[in-house]
């Protein structure tokens, strides 16, 4: 169905960051044009090529996920997402936008690691995607670079603090990358683990016979994220740059968080659903089962998801994103056998993440508006998207879910669409599922069937953190 379609959904309740209303939505030229209370006047006289009946439903805006690896080379091998299956996983999941990585390596430029990223991307997407980049080798070229992909769209900055040798910079170039930062509006993203004390600690375990998976998150202790997210506040801070930390696990991270929010500073912080409803008691399953949830920064002991949950309801976390970087159990992860530190780092999660945060929202760790605030709006203002993406409203590209709030499904390998042979929740019933999806007015599933294609999704470039200034 064409997005030049003129499109009603009818009889929903319309669920936004700011507003739940029992509204139609007419929708035009792949854009929102209008809101109006179901049978009034107004709403009665919209006449459309399509109705979309929403009755008992929800009607919600497609999910920002600003944090996905397609296709992510590391440790030998390459995430088993493509940007073809993974953009369609993740409209099955009820995403409509996803913000990946470019990257960076070593030895060449930023604009190299661009340019291959939109290659890989370029015609095969079924949903709408943007791009951030990884800077694996600060120098002078990369900064001056910097600047010329802000103009161009690529607002955000990813720098490691973990990895050497891989994406690792010292805190000399993490200041001069966020000076740039500073100067240039874009947005510094932080992978805050003390990468060089870490690779200490492998060292030992792994000459000491600790070998299996559930010593990855051993090795990589809760203090060194802390440490390292202390670290990053404060260069941030001597270079009066805004700083977002990526994929916060830990009480004593997200802390730091707080104090530095609690002072007033442009700090933000995000979760993902791992660390919100996996554990420690994963990375143990026996058999090198747990290899499957090996992901950095690592799961956590189960006490820690309590402040975390803590944290989105005080906004000291704004996002939650997937950190999507999947890799087969078979063949991928078993790389690491006997040695935990080659198994690759990541889990899938892409199409599961607006589902799990619905099942927060009965649970009580989270209200609708907030489901939708951390799943929608927030990272498409965060990232310079809003309000083109995160919300229904007049103008506002039409990237819309019809969500059924009663049905019951159990997560499972069987019935996923992502591109790996395991379902990091498999087994877990929840209530709740995607029923209907528009990407810009196109139906890409319709009732559970699929009608999208590769190639719909276009590339989109953002404008800087709406959280500043």
């Amino acid at each position: 169905m064409s997005s030049a379609t003129r499109t009603v959904i009818r009889g929903g309740l319309v669920v936004t960051a700011a507003d739940e209303i029992h509204a139609d939505v007419l929708i035009e030229q792949g854009r929102v044009v209008a809101l109006a209370a179901h049978g009034s006047t107004v709403a009665e006289s919209w006449t459309a090529d399509r109705t979309v009946d929403a009755t008992d439903r929800y009607v919600i805006p497609g999910g920002v996920d600003a944090h996905t690896h397609m296709e992510l080379p590391f440790g030998g091998t390459f995430a088993s997402d493509t940007f073809e299956t993974g953009t369609r996983a993740a409209a099955w999941g009820g995403t409509t936008t996803i913000v990946d990585f470019a990257v960076q390596t070593i030895g060449t430029s930023p604009r190299a690691g661009l340019d291959a990223w939109y290659a890989k991307a370029d015609g095969v997407c079924a949903i709408d995607y943007a791009f951030h980049m990884i800077l694996s080798d600060v120098d002078e070229r990369s900064l001056k670079e910097m600047d010329h992909l802000v103009q161009e769209g690529v607002t955000s900055f990813k720098l490691f603090m973990a990895y050497p040798g891989v994406f690792y910079s010292d805190d000399g170039k993490i200041l001069r990358a966020m000076q740039r930062a500073s100067a240039d509006g874009g947005l510094i993203m932080m992978h805050a683990e003390n990468g060089i004390a870490i690779d200490v600690l492998v060292e030992q375990a792994l000459a000491e016979g600790r070998t299996d998976p559930r010593y990855h998150g051993e090795v990589r202790r809760v203090l060194l994220e802390a440490e390292a997210t202390h670290r990053a506040i404060q260069l941030a801070r001597v270079a009066g740059s805004p700083l977002y930390v990526v994929h916060v696990s830990a009480e004593e991270a997200l802390a730091e968080i707080a104090a530095a929010r609690d002072k007033g500073l442009p700090v933000f912080g995000e979760t993902c659903p791992q660390y919100l409803f996996l554990s420690t008691d994963n990375l143990a399953e026996p058999d090198f089962e747990g290899a499957k949830y090996v992901c950095s920064t690592p799961l956590r002991p189960r006490e820690h998801q309590a402040a975390l949950w803590r944290g989105l309801r005080t906004d000291d976390l704004q996002v939650v994103s997937t950190d999507h970087c999947p890799f087969c159990f078979s063949g991928q992860k078993e790389l690491g056998r006997g040695d935990f530190s080659r198994i690759p780092n990541g889990l899938p999660g892409v199409e599961n993440r607006m589902d799990l945060l619905h099942q927060a929202v009965l649970d009580g760790h989270l209200t609708r508006r907030r489901w939708i605030d951390i799943a929608c709006a927030a990272p498409a203002r965060m990232f310079g998207l809003y309000p083109k993406k995160g919300t229904i409203a007049p103008g506002s590209d039409a990237d819309i879910v019809v969500y059924d709030p009663h049905t019951e499904q159990t997560l499972s390998v069987r019935t996923h669409h992502m591109n790996v042979d395991y379902n990091a929740y498999e087994g877990r019933r929840i209530t709740g599922r995607v029923e209907t999806v528009l990407s810009r007015g196109e139906v890409v599933l319709d009732r559970r069937t699929w009608t999208g294609r590769a190639g719909h999704g276009r590339y989109t470039p953002r404008g800087i953190c709406q959280y500043l200034g």
